[in-house]
């Protein structure tokens, strides 16, 4: 427990200093006091912290920085330390999930309409707020998830934004039942996301550029696995792309079957190349983007995680290699999802 007779408690901490090119060591460590939780949050000990895309979109600015100095990390899984006044529902010791939503106004017409994702006053763990690359963390106890003690950190960490916005994608997807889903781009979200499909009965191909990739979606049972600008072996009810590349969406749109729905995952896109209506659009395609999640969204992807228990797929590094995570990240030196655990 942070508490200290000589002053205030340092922990460690990184932070985006200089958004820009990984190459150019955008992160930074610091020293920093250990934030104190106010009215309705909690003080939380970091466990474990995912490394999400996001986070590589934000330290090289591809997101503009929202608040200086901020500390990325939208996945984090530890235990309750301290409690802010008015917070019900959570006790010390309590092991928690935070997330990329962080908080809403709920009061706009999105909020009430049980559309929160879409709340103009949203804010967002590690982009609006100081996340999970760090020893401590303070999140508003209203959006924090109560996690089962069995898995290990490390597993648990990537189901809170590479899970749950799979889950969304797919939901935005409509894959019919039994339907033959696509997935461009076979990364964090992606590998979580296909296990979903298959245990619900689908038929999955998968389309990447890296080869290791492709090896672990044949051994989770995807159908089939190929180069992400090449075509799947049959047409598509459904395709989520995961790479943030906008050159495969006229792609993925070309393999759809008629009257099928491409959702676009990602936070951010490259630009899409021209839209050919007769060959991408036409027999009713349909062409969505998938924005950030709801707590209901993360609720019930948690509790059907915990039935299917998806294998996740780690490369663990420790809290002191955030900076060689993100790297990693960013040369496709990762396969299934990097994960930062407690030093």
């Amino acid at each position: 427990m942070p508490t200290s007779g000589d002053g205030p408690v340092r922990t460690m901490a990184w932070v985006v200093e200089h958004p820009g090119p990984i190459a150019s060591a955008p992160l930074g460590r610091v020293e920093r006091t250990v934030p104190e939780p106010g009215p309705g949050e909690l003080q939380i000990e970091v466990a474990a912290c995912g490394v999400c895309r996001t986070d590589l979109h934000l330290a090289e600015g591809d997101l503009a920085p929202r608040r200086p100095g901020c500390t990325p990390g939208h996945q984090v899984v530890g235990r309750v330390v301290r409690r802010g006044p008015g917070v019900q529902g959570f006790s010390p010791g309590d092991r928690v999930g935070v997330a990329w939503l962080a908080g809403t106004c709920g009061r706009c017409r999105y909020c009430l309409a049980g559309r929160e994702n879409l709340c103009p006053a949203s804010r967002y763990t590690g982009w609006d707020l100081h996340g999970g690359y760090a020893g401590y963390t303070v999140a508003d106890a209203r959006f924090a998830y109560r996690l089962p003690e069995g898995p290990p950190d490390e597993e648990l960490a990537p189901l809170l934004c590479a899970g749950i916005i799979g889950y969304r994608a797919l939901e935005r997807a409509e894959l019919p039942p039994g339907g033959r889903l696509g997935i461009y781009g076979f990364g964090a979200s992606a590998h979580l996301t296909a296990q979903l499909a298959l245990a619900r009965g689908a038929t999955v191909h998968v389309l990447t550029r890296a080869e290791g990739a492709r090896r672990l979606a044949l051994e989770l049972g995807a159908a089939s696995a190929g180069d992400a600008y090449g075509a799947p072996p049959e047409p598509l009810d459904a395709a989520i792309l995961f790479a943030p590349v906008g050159d495969l969406v006229p792609v993925a749109l070309s393999a759809l079957d008629r009257g099928g729905t491409l959702a676009v995952a990602g936070i951010h896109l490259t630009d899409i190349p021209g839209l050919d209506y007769q060959r991408h659009l036409f027999q009713e395609r349909t062409l969505r983007s998938v924005t950030a999640n709801t707590r209901e969204d993360g609720r019930a992807y948690l509790a059907e995680a915990a039935l299917h228990r998806p294998a996740v797929h780690v490369q663990r590094y420790g809290m002191d290699r955030a900076d060689r995570a993100l790297a990693d990240l960013a040369a496709d030196r990762v396969t299934g999802v990097a994960v930062l655990v407690a030093d």
